[in-house]
């Protein structure tokens, strides 16, 4: 297990270090960071002796190897907007979106579960063909529009719900909590649906397809031949079966939601690392750009480490020679 993890860790550092230089280097030439910190007014001698503190005068890999260096001691350096450290930036909105991500997360895995199992046992039910037609409704449609959608029907029209905002929060340390508040848990209702949709539907079908598969198979029919009851046969030996490649996509989907959370924050306007990354691109903010690819990029990382790590521990015929790797 612990050449297993090393082997993994030494697979990531390439890839961290590469995400680090394309977007820094994307974000490098976008737009001009010192006309909106001195403003058009300023003279040329102004924008040179600003260039010269930011180190905006040196050239591109020296500017690229002290971001990596003051990176690794948790220095991003200063936003240029509004001229605060960028991580104190990131953690004041980094808990908005974890909570946003974990509660879309903990609903598609439950509803996809429940759902799949449903639709998997009980194909012709009105329940089943009413989730596969939605599902399939929403996995055609973009992330935005169907935000868009619940806001006009339970922001708009009828008025149950907030169209935008966090609610009031409870601050425990540096950490920032909705979930302890009526007006939180009221605001991250329609962003956690909207997010959890596509992931819900991907849950939901890949349960059923295993479902399916597993229930044909010699072990089920050899338990159905001893009699035992159904409830047991679905829920302890086919759903049992069914959840080890469930668990290794949905692992990978809380990265992804994560990621790209980006376009829920922005239509709910959802104060969270994404909606500060949206409007740091207004203002090429390169140092808050770069921070949060690289730090998405490092959670990203993480969860597909753990997730090979449960994998690795749940499927046996990775542990035996020559298979693993």
């Amino acid at each position: 297990m612990t050449g297993f993890f090393l082997r993994r860790l030494l697979s990531v550092l390439p890839v961290m270090l590469m995400t680090a230089f394309l977007s820094f280097a994307a974000f490098h030439f976008i737009g001009d960071p010192l006309q909106n910190m001195v403003g058009p007014e300023a003279t040329a001698q102004d924008r040179a002796r600003l260039a010269a503190e930011l180190g905006f005068d040196r050239p591109f890999y020296i500017q690229f190897f002290r971001f990596i260096s003051s990176a690794l001691h948790g220095d991003f350096g200063i936003s240029t907007r509004v001229g605060r450290p960028v991580l104190d930036l990131i953690l004041e909105r980094l808990p908005a979106t974890l909570e946003l991500a974990i509660l879309s997360f903990i609903f598609a895995m439950i509803a996809g579960v429940a759902l799949g199992v449903v639709t998997a046992l009980r194909p012709r039910s009105i329940l089943s063909g009413f989730s596969l037609t939605v599902s399939l409704i929403a996995v055609s449609l973009p992330n935005f529009l169907i935000g868009i959608g619940l806001i006009y029907v339970f922001a708009v029209k009828l008025g149950w719900l907030p169209s935008f905002g966090r609610g009031d929060t409870v601050k425990i340390g540096w950490w920032t909590t909705g979930v302890l508040t009526k007006t939180g848990w009221q605001a991250i209702i329609l962003p956690a649906i909207s997010l959890a949709t596509y992931q819900l539907t991907l849950i939901l079908r890949l349960v059923r397809t295993e479902m399916l598969e597993v229930m044909h198979s010699d072990h089920i029919r050899f338990a159905r031949a001893r009699g035992l009851p159904d409830r047991l046969i679905y829920f302890s030996y086919a759903l049992k079966n069914t959840m080890i490649p469930v668990v290794t996509v949905a692992g990978l989907q809380l990265g992804s939601i994560i990621a790209f959370a980006v376009v829920t924050e922005t239509v709910f306007q959802w104060p969270g690392v994404g909606l500060l990354f949206i409007n740091s691109i207004r203002f090429s903010d390169v140092p808050i750009m770069a921070a949060y690819l690289l730090i998405v990029s490092i959670i990203f990382v993480t969860i597909n480490m753990v997730v090979d790590c449960v994998y690795y521990l749940l499927d046996p015929r990775l542990r035996t020679g020559g298979v693993v790797r």
